[in-house]
């Protein structure tokens, strides 16, 4: 196939993880069933605390924020897959396919500005609690979350305008089950070095940066939470942080992985397989994470279903 500056005519074929047609169903099926965890459990998190004024505090303010930022997230891949599965089609448009990557790329720098900026939170919280509210002030959070989206557009913006000036062959397959940025690229005809220079210095920069301040924000809660008299509350505090570092650990683990990782040490598959753990996994685990282990969610959950929607679905088959 001859390369050429045939971009405006370009179709990608998403390939997947399988051929196997009877492997398809069973994809189909574990995806929706994700994609809907996710997307249910994310909701309630965003409606018990808008729900509970109780809650209208930093943390939850970031959690809240954090779980919508996720339904965005998994809805930006998901559903395309899934509408692929059903139609047997595997083609996307080059517009679409650079929409998506865009939002993609907006959406998992949103979540890892917020999972930074919740570890911030914690750690002024645990380690200097009685200048928490002078520090976390509502402006404070207000700006931390519009600077997010702000660095996360421009950024997100930044590298789509650089696709653009890449040349593609007429008809390209991409290995995975969404145009992930770095595939993408990998594919083009044309000179790629400027979008993979501003690619990797992205990532250290907005991937590595954010996930050291973390691992430094948790050691100091670790060393705050050694100085807890109460044995029972040291083990609720680590097993809390344990919780919360498995899956931030999985999130830049498999994350930076990929982006990092060449692509003759890495496979298609394994590729692919890693994008799953932190494009689909975190964000479905995110809730169980924050909300089953906080008795204060679980609380506003309650009073929520009690007093909204349980009536609502009685008044319902009352008029049936």
């Amino acid at each position: 196939m001859v390369p050429g500056n045939d971009t405006g005519f370009s179709q990608f074929f998403l390939l997947g993880f399988s051929e196997e047609p009877e492997l398809q169903l069973l994809i189909f099926g574990l995806f929706l069933s994700m994609y809907l965890i996710t997307v249910l459990g994310n909701l309630l998190i965003i409606l018990a605390i808008t729900s509970d004024s109780h809650l209208h505090t930093p943390m939850y303010f970031f959690l809240s924020n954090l779980s919508f930022v996720d339904i965005c997230f998994t809805s930006t891949t998901i559903p395309k897959m899934l509408v692929s599965i059903m139609t047997h089609t595997k083609v996307i448009i080059y517009e679409d396919c650079l929409t998506q990557m865009y939002f993609f790329l907006l959406f998992v720098q949103l979540d890892n500005f917020l999972l930074t900026v919740m570890s911030y939170d914690r750690f002024v919280a645990i380690c200097h609690p009685l200048h928490y509210t002078v520090i976390m002030n509502p402006f404070l959070c207000g700006r931390l979350v519009l600077i997010s989206w702000v660095i996360g557009a421009l950024n997100s913006l930044l590298q789509s305008l650089l696709a653009l000036r890449l040349s593609f062959c007429t008809v390209l397959e991409i290995p995975h089950f969404f145009c992930e940025f770095k595939e993408v690229i990998q594919l083009a005809c044309s000179n790629t070095f400027l979008n993979n220079t501003v690619m990797y210095f992205a990532v250290g920069l907005f991937g590595g940066g954010p996930f050291a301040g973390i691992c430094y924000s948790y050691s100091k809660i670790v060393s705050s939470i050694h100085g807890i008299s109460s044995a029972q509350g040291k083990y609720k505090a680590f097993s809390t942080c344990a919780s919360h570092l498995s899956v931030v650990s999985l999130f830049y683990c498999t994350g930076l992985g990929v982006y990092l990782s060449s692509a003759a040490t890495q496979s298609s598959q394994s590729s692919a397989t890693a994008s799953v753990m932190y494009t689909v996994v975190t964000p479905m685990l995110n809730p169980f994470i924050y909300s089953l282990r906080n008795k204060d969610i679980k609380r506003a959950l309650r009073r929520f279903l009690c007093s909204e929607v349980i009536p609502s679905i009685m008044y319902f088959y009352v008029l049936m």
